[in-house]
């Protein structure tokens, strides 16, 4: 099977598939906020289930130990190599979340965990969303909120970032909302919402920006992309950022996020 990624979303895959394997500890940070996705979209044993921008496949293999039939999808095609490589019962195929390739109705459940809200245009994909989820299917996403402190930690990136076009595309931060989540899904899932917090530990703000700079593709093609005397400035301005949540033992960063529920009418 040929993936078909449109145009304008190469450029994010390339930039999500730096993470490669490595991406798996993103996703341990997490985890506790990916299980309460997993509770929420309730997975029963025989129901399809669609894991919408899978990254390494955590949350698929979480959703595949209540006898469900999962689906990992996502843009990243060194993502997907890395989830396959794991053991374990989902199937994962490399996709486009704004053009899916699945039969109108094909799912009865559809999860996303900090995955959709990346996506270039959100309309497309909250369209897809309601397409491929059947009658009274149910779809559970965590996003991250607008003023949270990972939408606080793309801030201390954004100024080492290039300019972004003109009009700027929307903040993936949005969906974060309420008001716009309701706007995006509203008209296809009742919806009802739950905010939770995930707490991400480490040694210290130098941990962070390694765990980062090796499998998080955001802040790796960054740095990448930075002059000697940029990349040392941002290394700088994140770990001092990191090191701002200081607990006895090391960092304890707490993240704010939503979970938006929805019932497909």
């Amino acid at each position: 099977m040929t993936a078909t990624i449109q145009p304008h979303n190469e450029r994010p895959a390339k930039v999500w598939s730096s993470g490669g394997a490595a991406y798996d500890e993103i996703s341990r940070q997490i985890a506790s906020a990916l299980d309460h996705c997993v509770r929420r979209v309730a997975p029963q044993p025989g129901e399809r289930i669609l894991d919408l921008a899978t990254g390494t496949g955590w949350t698929a293999r979480l959703i595949a130990r209540h006898g469900a039939q999962v689906t990992g999808v996502d843009i990243a095609a060194d993502l997907i190599a890395a989830a396959q490589a794991q053991a374990g019962g989902p199937s994962y195929e490399v996709g486009d979340a704004e053009n899916l390739r699945f039969d109108d109705g094909a799912f009865d459940g559809i999860a996303s965990t900090f995955g959709v809200m990346f996506a270039s245009r959100p309309e497309a994909v909250a369209g897809e969303l309601a397409r491929v989820c059947r009658p009274g299917g149910r779809i559970a996403l965590v996003v991250w909120k607008d003023d949270s402190n990972l939408a606080k930690m793309f801030g201390v990136m954004r100024p080492y970032m290039p300019p972004p076009p003109d009009p700027a595309p929307p903040s993936p931060f949005a969906w974060g909302n309420r008001a716009r989540a309701t706007e995006l899904l509203g008209d296809a899932f009742d919806l009802t919402f739950e905010e939770g917090v995930t707490v991400y530990h480490d040694r210290d703000g130098r941990a962070a920006w390694e765990v980062f700079l090796e499998g998080y593709g955001p802040t790796k093609m960054l740095a990448g992309a930075l002059e000697s005397d940029h990349r040392r400035a941002l290394e700088a301005d994140f770990i001092a950022f990191h090191d701002g949540f200081k607990a006895p033992l090391g960092i304890s960063m707490p993240r704010e996020y939503l979970l938006i529920h929805g019932r497909r009418r």
